[in-house]
């Protein structure tokens, strides 16, 4: 019988993971099977419950998204530094009654920059807008790629040095507000990490923070050239891109997790790449 995996969010209908990993399953010879699941939200042990059934009725691991990667790290029996850091899981694999918990999200984006965007952050200014649970998942990983600077810019900026603070030691690393960034010399990667994409908004950055060399990273994916994007555009920077390719390789990187195997991921960025005009 194939092994079972499956992702788990409410809503769930929008998952493009059963089509990423079926894929990687037909690329690499995986006999497994993966599904959606929209886990219930309520009574406040209803999530818990359904991972333990699906452990229960033979599964290997599952990714989880919104709104529970809380809950899957309060679940956890281990989790890995990553996820620690972030306080947040986005995937688990069940090992002798125990769940392991990991955090891969930060990985695949350093990755679709550093190699599928062909941009190294060694020695580069970077600045991330945004101090919620995708940048927590993400900064071990930036600090690993060394870049020169790592600015965290964000509206209410105690949240922001709190992050810097539990990682004076790993970096270059510092927090402001967004008035103060007009003051800053430009960057050479800006990441969109807010949730103002999500609603048509435009996060409150002065076009100043772009270099003619930069490129502009939106973590909301297929949704076009949002205002974010357009303010880079119109300010000249050429390098754009939105989430799509971390999400192919987040997904790449638990799939390797739990097959032991890592996928090829660019054909399937590319079947799922909206144009950015």
């Amino acid at each position: 019988m194939s092994d079972s995996y499956a992702v788990i969010g409410n809503p769930i209908g929008h998952t493009k993971s059963p089509l990423i990993h079926g894929l990687f399953a037909q690329e690499t010879g995986q006999d497994m099977r993966y599904v959606a699941i929209e886990g219930p939200l309520e009574p406040a042990q209803a999530f818990a419950d359904t991972v333990k059934d699906f452990i229960a009725a033979g599964g290997k691991g599952m990714n989880v998204t919104a709104p529970f990667k809380l809950h899957a790290f309060a679940m956890a029996d281990e989790r890995s530094e990553r996820a620690a850091l972030a306080g947040a899981v986005n995937a688990m694999k069940f090992e002798n009654g125990r769940v392991i918990a990991e955090n891969f999200d930060g990985v695949g984006l350093v990755r679709d920059i550093e190699v599928n965007l062909n941009q190294p952050m060694a020695g580069k200014r970077v600045l991330v807008l945004g101090a919620g649970g995708a940048v927590r998942g993400a900064l071990l990983p930036f600090l690993a790629a060394r870049p020169a600077q790592l600015v965290i810019a964000n509206r209410h900026v105690d949240k922001a040095k709190a992050l810097v603070e539990q990682l004076a030691l790993n970096g270059s690393l510092s927090a402001c507000g967004y008035a103060e960034l007009e003051s800053m010399e430009p960057f050479d990667l800006i990441v969109n990490a807010t949730s103002a994409s999500l609603t048509g908004q435009l996060p409150p950055v002065p076009p100043c923070v772009f270099s003619p060399h930069a490129t502009a990273y939106e973590l909301a994916y297929g949704k076009g050239l949002t205002p974010f994007l357009r303010l880079a555009r119109d300010a000249g920077v050429q390098g754009i891109a939105d989430g799509v390719g971390m999400l192919v390789e987040q997904a790449a990187e638990a799939f390797a997790w739990w097959r032991g195997v890592r996928p090829q991921t660019r054909a399937v960025i590319d079947r799922l790449t909206v144009p950015l005009n």
